[in-house]
């Protein structure tokens, strides 16, 4: 690979499509037409992303892990929609626990509403633009540092290990700010280990009765067998 395929790569590589607030109307939609409306956005990109589609399933665990604000009936605000949105942009990187702690935290601030996440989003929207330049750029600078010619078999391996270590420490970057930021609450903690201590519960019940059923069913064989047995007045 010379360094103008290599060029041509990252510009793929960086080059997805997102619904910018304007484009999304102004009325109540349902979850096909959210589908919809993202998944012919998505072809304006490269065709990789193309098939990291939103679905129903998405959607519905968003809504049912409370992750986006509730739903009335079958069809979403321009707002919830927004939220949609941003959770399928930021879940490559942050899970989706880290998501809602960030979402939560944003509509704790005084008078965050729907417009202020759909303004939020924007500007998030036109930071990422000019990071899909950035990231260009420094790949560049990287292998200008390091001296890498991306035609030998060597330095392209050095460069990806490079460019994965960078994307590493970028996410540890954002979690750790999360962590500083929004604390994940201490109810929330101990929730995780309750649920951790009911599946155990569940396990040993699950592995309790089954043992029982295996017991019972040998005696119900013993039983079966000795009755089967000839007795001395039959013999």
């Amino acid at each position: 690979m010379d360094r103008k395929e290599f060029d041509i790569l990252i510009a793929d590589a960086v080059n997805d499509a997102e619904l910018k607030s304007s484009e999304i109307p102004p009325i109540d939609l349902y979850v096909d037409q959210i589908i919809n409306l993202h998944t012919e956005k998505l072809k304006e990109g490269s065709e990789r992303f193309r098939e990291r589609q939103l679905t129903k399933t998405m959607i519905n665990n968003y809504a049912k892990d409370r992750v986006i604000t509730p739903v009335k009936g079958k069809k979403y605000t321009k707002e919830q929609i927004v939220q949609i949105l941003t959770i399928y942009s930021l879940k490559g990187t942050l899970s989706i626990g880290e998501i809602k702690r960030v979402l939560d935290g944003a509509y704790s601030i005084d008078g965050f509403d729907g417009e202020a996440l759909a303004a939020l989003y924007d500007n998030y929207y036109d930071v990422k633009d000019l990071n899909r330049e950035y990231a260009a750029e420094v790949v560049s600078e990287m292998l200008q540092r390091k001296s890498l010619n991306i035609e030998r078999d060597e330095d392209f391996l050095i460069a990806l290990g490079s460019i994965v270590s960078m994307s590493a420490f970028m996410k540890n970057i954002a979690q750790a700010m999360i962590d500083a930021k929004f604390p994940e609450p201490e109810d929330e903690s101990d929730e995780k280990e309750k649920d951790k201590d009911k599946e155990k519960e569940k396990e040993k019940d699950k592995k309790d009765k089954k043992e029982k059923k295996e017991k019972d069913k040998d005696k119900k064989e013993k039983k079966k067998k000795k009755s089967e047995e000839p007795t001395e007045v039959d013999a």
